[in-house]
Protein backbone atom coordinates (compact mmCIF):
# COMPACT_ATOMS: atom_id res chain seq x y z
CA UNK A 1 0.00 0.00 0.00
CA UNK A 2 1.42 3.05 -0.88
CA UNK A 3 2.58 6.16 1.91
CA UNK A 4 0.57 8.81 2.67
CA UNK A 5 3.67 10.65 2.13
CA UNK A 6 4.13 9.51 -1.39
CA UNK A 7 0.14 10.04 -2.29
CA UNK A 8 -0.44 13.04 -4.94
CA UNK A 9 -2.51 16.00 -3.52
CA UNK A 10 -5.36 16.79 -5.02
CA UNK A 11 -5.07 20.40 -3.86
CA UNK A 12 -2.00 20.96 -6.19
CA UNK A 13 -2.75 19.09 -9.19
CA UNK A 14 -1.61 21.28 -12.36
CA UNK A 15 0.17 23.36 -10.08
CA UNK A 16 2.66 24.51 -12.98
CA UNK A 17 -0.14 25.96 -14.34
CA UNK A 18 -1.07 28.50 -11.47
CA UNK A 19 0.01 32.18 -10.99
CA UNK A 20 2.61 32.68 -8.13
CA UNK A 21 -0.22 33.87 -6.31
CA UNK A 22 -2.63 31.02 -6.23
CA UNK A 23 0.79 28.59 -5.50
CA UNK A 24 1.58 30.97 -2.50
CA UNK A 25 -2.14 30.61 -1.57
CA UNK A 26 -1.50 26.60 -2.21
CA UNK A 27 1.23 26.96 0.32
CA UNK A 28 -0.73 28.30 3.28
CA UNK A 29 -3.63 26.22 2.79
CA UNK A 30 -1.70 23.04 3.15
CA UNK A 31 0.25 24.43 5.70
CA UNK A 32 -2.29 25.16 8.05
CA UNK A 33 -2.81 21.31 7.78
CA UNK A 34 0.70 20.50 9.05
CA UNK A 35 -0.17 22.69 12.62
CA UNK A 36 -3.51 20.91 12.68
CA UNK A 37 -1.72 17.73 12.66
CA UNK A 38 1.16 18.29 15.03
CA UNK A 39 -1.65 20.16 17.51
CA UNK A 40 -3.93 17.03 17.34
CA UNK A 41 -0.73 15.15 18.60
CA UNK A 42 -0.69 16.96 21.80
CA UNK A 43 -1.02 14.56 24.39
CA UNK A 44 1.46 11.80 21.94
CA UNK A 45 4.16 14.65 22.66
CA UNK A 46 3.56 15.82 25.80
CA UNK A 47 4.22 12.29 27.00
CA UNK A 48 7.00 12.45 24.96
CA UNK A 49 8.54 15.42 26.69
CA UNK A 50 7.61 13.70 30.27
CA UNK A 51 10.00 10.81 29.00
CA UNK A 52 12.58 13.18 27.97
CA UNK A 53 12.13 15.14 31.22
CA UNK A 54 12.84 11.82 33.65
CA UNK A 55 15.48 10.67 31.41
CA UNK A 56 17.39 14.04 31.94
CA UNK A 57 17.02 13.76 35.34
CA UNK A 58 18.60 10.18 35.81
CA UNK A 59 21.42 11.58 34.07
CA UNK A 60 20.38 10.15 30.23
CA UNK A 61 21.18 11.54 26.90
CA UNK A 62 18.23 12.25 23.87
CA UNK A 63 19.47 11.31 20.45
CA UNK A 64 17.72 12.18 17.27
CA UNK A 65 18.07 9.74 14.35
CA UNK A 66 16.96 10.57 10.67
CA UNK A 67 18.02 10.55 7.13
CA UNK A 68 17.55 13.51 4.79
CA UNK A 69 15.64 16.48 5.59
CA UNK A 70 14.59 14.59 9.11
CA UNK A 71 18.36 14.31 9.92
CA UNK A 72 19.04 17.50 9.30
CA UNK A 73 16.02 18.59 11.61
CA UNK A 74 16.91 16.48 14.28
CA UNK A 75 20.79 17.84 14.27
CA UNK A 76 19.46 21.47 13.60
CA UNK A 77 17.29 21.31 17.19
CA UNK A 78 20.33 19.26 18.94
CA UNK A 79 23.15 21.98 17.72
CA UNK A 80 21.01 24.96 19.23
CA UNK A 81 20.37 23.24 22.93
CA UNK A 82 23.83 24.48 24.30
CA UNK A 83 23.85 28.06 23.12
CA UNK A 84 20.06 28.29 24.42
CA UNK A 85 20.09 27.00 27.32
CA UNK A 86 23.66 25.98 28.34
CA UNK A 87 23.04 22.50 28.01
CA UNK A 88 26.85 20.61 27.61
CA UNK A 89 26.80 19.16 23.78
CA UNK A 90 26.43 15.66 24.71
CA UNK A 91 23.14 16.65 26.52
CA UNK A 92 21.21 16.17 23.41
CA UNK A 93 22.42 14.73 19.85
CA UNK A 94 21.52 14.53 16.44
CA UNK A 95 22.52 11.68 14.55
CA UNK A 96 22.07 11.75 10.71
CA UNK A 97 22.64 9.01 8.06
CA UNK A 98 25.77 9.44 6.06
CA UNK A 99 27.42 11.81 8.77
CA UNK A 100 27.84 15.07 9.07
CA UNK A 101 28.36 15.66 5.20
CA UNK A 102 25.07 14.83 4.62
CA UNK A 103 24.14 18.02 6.18
CA UNK A 104 25.01 20.08 3.56
CA UNK A 105 24.99 17.41 0.58
CA UNK A 106 22.44 14.87 -0.38
CA UNK A 107 23.81 11.17 0.81
CA UNK A 108 20.50 9.14 -0.23
CA UNK A 109 22.11 6.05 -0.51
CA UNK A 110 22.68 6.09 3.50
CA UNK A 111 19.39 5.61 4.36
CA UNK A 112 18.53 2.73 2.92
CA UNK A 113 21.27 0.69 5.36
CA UNK A 114 19.73 -0.30 8.83
CA UNK A 115 22.79 -1.61 9.82
CA UNK A 116 24.45 1.97 9.76
CA UNK A 117 22.07 2.80 11.78
CA UNK A 118 22.63 0.02 14.13
CA UNK A 119 26.62 0.58 14.19
CA UNK A 120 25.75 5.00 14.95
CA UNK A 121 23.83 3.47 18.13
CA UNK A 122 26.51 1.40 19.03
CA UNK A 123 29.46 3.70 18.56
CA UNK A 124 27.74 6.05 20.69
CA UNK A 125 27.53 3.80 23.94
CA UNK A 126 23.28 4.20 24.19
CA UNK A 127 22.47 3.08 27.68
CA UNK A 128 19.00 2.29 29.08
CA UNK A 129 19.00 5.92 30.64
CA UNK A 130 19.11 7.13 27.55
CA UNK A 131 16.14 8.43 24.58
CA UNK A 132 16.25 7.82 20.69
CA UNK A 133 13.86 9.85 18.92
CA UNK A 134 13.62 7.94 15.24
CA UNK A 135 12.37 10.68 12.62
CA UNK A 136 10.99 9.42 9.59
CA UNK A 137 8.48 11.09 7.51
CA UNK A 138 7.00 8.05 5.66
CA UNK A 139 7.72 5.84 8.86
CA UNK A 140 9.90 3.12 7.24
CA UNK A 141 13.33 4.80 6.67
CA UNK A 142 15.67 1.47 7.46
CA UNK A 143 18.57 3.37 8.77
CA UNK A 144 16.00 4.66 11.10
CA UNK A 145 14.36 1.39 12.04
CA UNK A 146 17.92 -0.41 12.46
CA UNK A 147 18.89 2.67 15.08
CA UNK A 148 15.45 2.21 16.68
CA UNK A 149 15.82 -1.71 16.81
CA UNK A 150 19.65 -1.15 18.51
CA UNK A 151 18.58 1.25 20.81
CA UNK A 152 15.78 -1.10 21.96
CA UNK A 153 17.39 -4.05 22.79
CA UNK A 154 19.81 -2.01 24.47
CA UNK A 155 16.96 -1.32 27.05
CA UNK A 156 16.62 2.43 25.93
CA UNK A 157 13.42 4.31 25.72
CA UNK A 158 12.67 4.59 22.14
CA UNK A 159 10.27 7.17 20.11
CA UNK A 160 9.17 7.20 16.49
CA UNK A 161 8.04 10.54 14.76
CA UNK A 162 6.58 9.63 11.53
CA UNK A 163 3.63 10.69 9.33
CA UNK A 164 2.01 8.07 9.12
CA UNK A 165 -0.23 5.83 11.16
CA UNK A 166 2.05 3.85 13.86
CA UNK A 167 3.61 1.03 11.49
CA UNK A 168 2.24 -2.20 13.53
CA UNK A 169 5.76 -3.84 12.40
CA UNK A 170 7.80 -1.48 15.05
CA UNK A 171 5.52 -1.62 17.96
CA UNK A 172 8.19 -4.19 19.66
CA UNK A 173 11.03 -1.77 19.21
CA UNK A 174 8.99 1.98 19.72
CA UNK A 175 8.09 2.93 23.28
CA UNK A 176 5.91 5.79 21.89
CA UNK A 177 5.10 7.20 18.65
CA UNK A 178 4.63 10.90 17.37
CA UNK A 179 2.19 10.77 14.29
CA UNK A 180 1.10 13.78 12.79
CA UNK A 181 -0.47 12.77 9.50
CA UNK A 182 -0.01 15.77 7.61
CA UNK A 183 -1.49 14.43 4.27
CA UNK A 184 0.04 14.34 0.66
CA UNK A 185 3.00 17.15 -0.09
CA UNK A 186 2.28 19.29 -2.11
CA UNK A 187 5.00 18.28 -4.61
CA UNK A 188 4.37 14.69 -4.51
CA UNK A 189 7.25 12.86 -1.90
CA UNK A 190 8.81 16.32 -1.12
CA UNK A 191 8.67 15.57 2.38
CA UNK A 192 10.82 18.33 3.76
CA UNK A 193 7.36 20.53 2.80
CA UNK A 194 4.38 19.41 5.48
CA UNK A 195 6.17 16.73 7.10
CA UNK A 196 9.38 18.63 7.24
CA UNK A 197 7.24 21.42 9.06
CA UNK A 198 5.44 19.03 11.27
CA UNK A 199 8.97 18.04 12.07
CA UNK A 200 9.76 21.07 13.24
CA UNK A 201 7.58 22.04 15.31
CA UNK A 202 7.29 18.89 17.56
CA UNK A 203 10.88 19.15 18.12
CA UNK A 204 10.48 22.98 18.99
CA UNK A 205 8.14 21.68 21.58
CA UNK A 206 10.27 18.96 22.93
CA UNK A 207 13.15 20.22 23.85
CA UNK A 208 12.07 23.58 24.30
CA UNK A 209 9.70 22.29 27.55
CA UNK A 210 11.67 19.38 28.40
CA UNK A 211 14.11 22.77 29.18
CA UNK A 212 11.77 24.34 30.95
CA UNK A 213 10.55 21.70 33.39
CA UNK A 214 14.61 21.88 33.96
CA UNK A 215 14.73 25.08 35.20
CA UNK A 216 16.37 26.47 32.36
CA UNK A 217 13.54 29.26 31.66
CA UNK A 218 12.36 31.70 34.18
CA UNK A 219 8.80 33.36 33.20
CA UNK A 220 9.65 33.26 29.00
CA UNK A 221 13.44 34.29 30.10
CA UNK A 222 16.36 32.20 28.59
CA UNK A 223 18.21 32.90 31.90
CA UNK A 224 20.68 29.28 30.94
CA UNK A 225 21.26 31.38 27.43
CA UNK A 226 25.32 30.97 26.79
CA UNK A 227 26.20 34.86 26.25
CA UNK A 228 29.32 33.71 24.00
CA UNK A 229 29.01 37.05 21.44
CA UNK A 230 27.80 40.23 21.66
CA UNK A 231 24.48 39.73 20.62
CA UNK A 232 23.92 36.97 23.25
CA UNK A 233 25.68 39.02 25.89
CA UNK A 234 23.28 42.45 25.27
CA UNK A 235 20.56 39.80 25.50
CA UNK A 236 21.71 38.57 28.84
CA UNK A 237 22.29 41.92 30.50
CA UNK A 238 18.46 42.91 29.42
CA UNK A 239 17.60 39.32 30.75
CA UNK A 240 19.23 40.54 34.41
CA UNK A 241 17.59 43.49 34.10
CA UNK A 242 14.25 42.51 33.69
CA UNK A 243 14.53 40.30 36.35
CA UNK A 244 16.11 42.33 39.13
CA UNK A 245 15.08 46.03 38.00
CA UNK A 246 19.02 47.37 37.68
CA UNK A 247 20.10 49.87 35.54
CA UNK A 248 22.29 48.31 32.55
CA UNK A 249 25.72 49.10 34.24
CA UNK A 250 24.79 47.23 37.29
CA UNK A 251 23.81 44.57 34.69
CA UNK A 252 26.83 44.28 32.62
CA UNK A 253 29.31 44.01 36.33
CA UNK A 254 27.01 41.31 37.27
CA UNK A 255 27.05 39.30 34.64
CA UNK A 256 30.78 40.59 33.74
CA UNK A 257 31.75 38.73 37.30
CA UNK A 258 29.27 35.93 36.39
CA UNK A 259 31.07 34.65 33.34
CA UNK A 260 28.03 35.38 31.17
CA UNK A 261 25.82 33.58 33.34
CA UNK A 262 22.24 35.17 33.48
CA UNK A 263 21.05 33.13 36.03
CA UNK A 264 23.62 33.61 38.40
CA UNK A 265 23.99 37.43 38.12
CA UNK A 266 20.42 37.47 38.40
CA UNK A 267 20.86 35.59 42.13
CA UNK A 268 23.94 37.33 43.30
CA UNK A 269 21.91 40.60 42.67
CA UNK A 270 18.49 39.96 43.86
CA UNK A 271 19.91 37.98 47.15
CA UNK A 272 22.82 40.24 47.65
CA UNK A 273 25.69 37.09 47.36
CA UNK A 274 28.99 36.76 46.41
CA UNK A 275 29.66 34.54 43.18
CA UNK A 276 30.25 31.57 45.08
CA UNK A 277 27.20 31.62 47.82
CA UNK A 278 25.00 32.56 44.43
CA UNK A 279 25.80 29.52 42.59
CA UNK A 280 25.81 27.42 45.74
CA UNK A 281 22.48 28.41 45.86
CA UNK A 282 21.40 27.89 42.58
CA UNK A 283 22.90 24.16 43.17
CA UNK A 284 20.57 23.77 46.10
CA UNK A 285 17.40 24.40 44.35
CA UNK A 286 18.69 22.85 41.39
CA UNK A 287 18.87 25.49 39.14
CA UNK A 288 14.89 26.76 39.44
CA UNK A 289 15.22 29.92 39.77
CA UNK A 290 12.02 30.76 40.30
CA UNK A 291 12.19 28.63 43.55
CA UNK A 292 15.24 31.15 45.15
CA UNK A 293 13.95 34.50 44.25
CA UNK A 294 9.76 33.32 45.90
Amino acid sequence: MQSTTEQRNPNSIDIDLKSTSEIVRIFHEEDKKAVAAVEAESEAIAHAINLCVAAFRSGGRLFYVGAGTSGRLGVLDASECPPTFRTPPEMVQGIIAGGDVALRRSVEGEEDKPERGVQAIRERELTPQDILIGIASSGRTPYVIGALKEARAIGATTIFLCCVPPPAHLKECVTHFITPIVGPEIITGSTRLKAGTATKLVLNMLTTTAMIKLGKVYNNLMVDVNASNTKLFARSMRIVQAVTGVDAATAEAALTQADGRAKLAIVMLAKGLNRTDANALLEKHSGFLRHILQ
